[in-house]
């Protein structure tokens, strides 16, 4: 056997390691983005009553830090839409890497006639890339507005001369 033979079975074995683990955390990440979409709806339906500051964590933040600096307050956003940046940001790589890793055997199996195999290599590398880009859409969007809430929060403290 040659070496570049045993690299490329060596890198195929290790590329296959990584198959459970990666459908695993797009699984994880699928979950989070229901978790963090129904966070939205219960905040977006807090934001109704601005008297409560329940869907304001920015307003939280300077009630309970009054000397709370606009940096610290700019720092304090981005702590919270970190989160939801990540996920839909490594969604759509590990939604790849869930396609690319089935598609070895899928062809190895095409190559030996089992369609089978092939089918069933199939659906799993489908399958990934489809719920990770479903959570990858769904924390994009929620990131988005949320983005777009703290900076209205931010707008309101600046017009009140709190900061």
């Amino acid at each position: 056997m040659s070496q570049s033979s045993m690299i490329e079975i060596f890198m195929y074995q290790v590329g296959q390691l990584f198959l459970l683990p990666v459908l695993a955390l797009v699984a994880l990440l699928f979950v989070y983005a229901l978790y963090v979409l129904g966070s939205f709806t219960v905040q977006a339906l807090q934001r109704r009553n601005p008297a409560k500051l329940a869907g304001y964590p920015l307003m939280r933040y300077v009630e309970n830090r009054p000397e709370a600096t606009e940096d610290e307050l700019d720092l304090f956003a981005h702590k919270l839409l970190e989160p939801e940046r990540l996920a839909s940001r490594i969604a759509p790589m590990l939604g790849l890497v869930g396609t690319m890793i089935p598609m070895g055997p899928a062809l190895k199996s095409l190559s030996d006639g089992n369609l089978a195999q092939v089918s069933g290599s199939l659906t799993v590398a489908f399958s990934a890339v489809i719920l990770a880009l479903i959570a990858a859409s769904i924390t994009y969007w929620v990131a988005n507005v949320r983005r777009r809430w703290l900076a209205e929060e931010l707008v309101s403290l600046q017009q009140r001369k709190i900061l």
